[in-house]
């Protein structure tokens, strides 16, 4: 790192504390020293152990089960650092929390995702550097700078190396029409047909899979999406395409919420193998989630701007 006057600090919640230490492991860095913790009433307990001066301050912290928790301790963690007089303070938010709460879908729908975004700037934070937001316009919800890691380039390279020149007579597979676009980047990266499940979503958390709109017979297919929160919507993908000939059906995900049941449906449907990042922590119980590290992009990242240059040139023509 090029040194410019100021120390780079990075803190940790108790959000995903593994990536924060392995993200400290790239750049060389000590994890600060900081108490996270909560009240006997609840109420949540900050304390930063070391000095934050005019120190370039980036805290690490997933707003993931229990999302309320952790943004609260996201908030305190940004508040703490602002009244010590840091010099700039960044919210590292692998997966960020509401996200899919970005507009009104009936009377009288809040926009959660405004809220949150408001009150980070509101608590003292900086700038926001996160991955693979749901919806690209998120950015737009902040009055700070916002960069949005790519997890794409991981997905491609790991792909890439397992299944070599066969991907090319393999189908990427969007699981909803809201996902079409990333898949089709997925697609080209790949050299991968396109195929898209057309579904209707009966109500919040469940859908029903209609049909499917292009050739999957006798195929590999790999299913790609931002997110897994219930996998309701994926394994009942994963069905409609393996009921349509896919000779076997893999899923890639960059985040995964895996909320009730999902990590039971995953392991009890058609799906091979589902490879996902580790922006959440995935708790250990199914065979078939391999996890991949984000940690080396982070890091790559934060030491971009702790060095003043450009984050978009990390991706180059992505």
């Amino acid at each position: 790192m090029t040194p410019h006057g100021k120390t780079i600090k990075i803190f940790s919640g108790n959000a995903n504390p593994k990536l924060a230490a392995n993200i400290c492991d790239c750049l060389g860095l000590k994890l600060g020293d900081s108490e996270v913790g909560s009240f006997s009433d609840g109420e949540t307990s900050v304390s930063i152990k070391e000095s934050v001066r005019g120190s370039d301050v980036f805290i690490v912290q997933s707003t993931s089960y229990p999302v309320n928790d952790h943004l609260m301790e996201l908030l305190i963690m940004i508040d703490a650092c602002k009244r010590a007089s840091a010099g700039r303070t960044t919210a590292v938010i692998p997966y960020f929390g509401y996200c899919r709460q970005d507009r009104k879908m009936k009377a009288r729908d809040p926009i959660s995702a405004r809220l949150v975004a408001d009150l980070i700037t509101a608590a003292g934070a900086d700038r926001v550097l996160t991955m693979d937001l749901h919806a690209a316009q998120l950015q737009g919800f902040f009055d700070i700078p916002v960069d949005n890691l790519l997890g794409m380039p991981i997905f491609v390279n790991h792909l890439t190396a397992k299944f070599g020149a066969e991907r090319t007579n393999m189908v990427a597979v969007s699981p909803d029409i809201g996902s079409v676009g990333r898949t089709r980047n997925f697609a080209q990266r790949m050299s991968m047909s396109l195929a898209i499940v057309d579904k209707r979503r009966q109500k919040a958390n469940q859908s029903e899979v209609m049909n499917i709109i292009g050739d999957v017979a006798d195929k590999n297919v790999i299913l790609f999406d931002d997110m897994i929160d219930t996998a309701g919507s994926l394994v009942n993908a994963a069905a409609a395409v393996a009921e349509n000939g896919a000779r076997a059906v893999y899923a890639c995900a960059s985040h995964p919420v895996l909320s009730g049941e999902a990590v039971e449906r995953i392991e009890r449907s058609v799906i091979k193998e589902l490879v996902v990042l580790d922006t959440i922590p995935v708790k250990p119980g199914s065979e078939k989630i391999l996890t991949l590290p984000v940690a080396p992009v982070f890091s790559e990242a934060i030491e971009r701007i702790y060095e003043e240059l450009s984050i978009s040139t990390m991706f180059g023509s992505w």
